[in-house]
């Protein structure tokens, strides 16, 4: 995007890319279909945005979804909003999206070279005069860094950009994995490896028992911990709880949000008086999935194979509380290289939100990842990426 906008402005640009083709990370997200946007307004997209997300207001301001999706539609790929106001291309093909993108260089004049490496910038009295590749020094009056994060780096994301903007003085905020899964301490999850639950509740509490977060949705059981779409949104705020030192941090799983707790006990004494008879450890099938019935019983202290009709008062308030809040203890996020984004990068104080100029070098830009911004999943990174790219592609063009 930012190529593509400074060459639609009559700059000469040239695109590095070290991969041996375009987009290659671009053509995995969203499974595969390119969840380009949300169809949201700019207020929307800066509160989904939640690292940092008001730098980029004058961005999005510039470039919101609706220009996005105009733009893609113009471009040859029509789009389509679905749940969560997740925007793909109709043809549910992330494919298209890089073929479009290919075709708005070539409308620009953009010369693409591949299989180029960049291993840093050539500065001259603060000033950016050029970049060094593996193939010499290549002058340039301005260069745009946009790099990327340090995530799925077999795409080409190995954080190359820190170091580039390290190197000219640019302080880097600590990098770490964000909407990504989280391992859990518990030793009866991997017995729940593969269960999905829908409709749950999660609430995430620090060390001090305070709430950094609570979602409602999907999530899934790993031999490692959890995953699934509450999780990655919620892993943001558990990994600063880690990254800060407080721990432990703790998820309670409501796994009956919609009864509270005196109808859900109502439901307990039915499910055990329609089947008085039977050890407590066979009476759970109607209210619980298979794969979480020996963990919950286990839980609820109540003894496996006493009759259903002997289980007490207490014992089946206890297992209420346990349904309606069942701890995970959170040790760690799952590592940077399996995260779908990476928080942290180059600071947005020393980068001006106007153009995405450094503050700090003469002639040089940031846009995308390798900025110090980070969103939830829904297709705000994405946006954030467009977004800066075409302001940075812009200003570089005309400044």
């Amino acid at each position: 995007m930012a190529a593509g906008r400074a060459g639609e402005l009559g700059a000469r640009v040239i695109l590095l890319e070290k991969n041996r083709r375009l987009g290659r990370k671009l053509g995995i997200s969203g499974k595969g279909r390119c969840n380009l946007t949300n169809h949201t307004d700019v207020d929307g997209l800066v509160a989904n945005l939640p690292g940092n997300g008001r730098f980029l207001r004058r961005a999005l301001y510039a470039w919101d979804a609706e220009a996005t999706e105009a733009f893609f539609a113009g471009l040859g790929v029509p789009v389509k909003v679905e749940r969560g106001d997740r925007v793909f291309p109709v043809s549910d093909r992330a494919a298209d999206v890089i073929t479009a993108l290919e075709r708005y260089l070539a409308r620009g004049g953009v010369e693409v070279r591949l299989e180029q490496s960049v291993t840093g910038l050539v500065i001259v009295d603060g000033a950016v005069t050029g970049v060094r590749t593996t193939d010499g020094e290549l002058p340039a009056d301005r260069v745009i860094v946009a790099t990327g994060g340090a995530s799925y780096p077999g795409t080409g994301s190995t954080g190359d950009g820190y170091s580039f903007a390290a190197a000219v003085g640019h302080s880097i905020v600590p990098i770490r994995p964000s909407l990504v899964p989280l391992v859990a301490a518990e030793p009866w999850v991997p017995s729940a490896q593969g269960l999905s639950l829908r409709n749950v509740r999660v609430t995430a509490t620090n060390a001090k028992g305070k709430k950094v977060g609570e979602e409602f949705g999907e999530m899934l059981f790993t031999h490692y911990g959890v995953s699934g779409p509450v999780i990655l949104t919620l892993s943001r705020a558990v990994g600063q709880e880690l990254a800060a030192g407080r721990r432990p941090v703790v998820l309670n799983l409501d796994l009956k949000p919609a009864l509270d707790p005196e109808k859900l006990d109502l439901r307990l004494q039915r499910d055990l008086g329609e089947r008085s008879r039977k050890a407590f450890r066979n009476c759970l099938d109607a209210l619980l999935p298979r794969l979480l019935i020996e963990p919950v019983v286990t839980l609820s202290g109540i003894d496996p194979d006493k009759p259903a009709h002997q289980v007490t008062r207490e014992e089946r308030r206890g297992l209420g509380a346990l349904l309606k809040g069942m701890r995970l203890t959170i040790t760690g996020t799952r590592p940077l290289k399996e995260a779908i984004i990476t928080a942290g990068g180059v600071p947005t104080g020393e980068v001006d939100p106007g153009t995405m100029a450094s503050r700090l070098a003469r002639g040089l830009y940031f846009a995308g990842e390798v900025l110090d911004v980070d969103g939830y999943t829904g297709g705000f990174n994405i946006q954030a990426a467009f977004a800066s790219g075409r302001l940075a592609g812009e200003h570089a063009a005309t400044e």
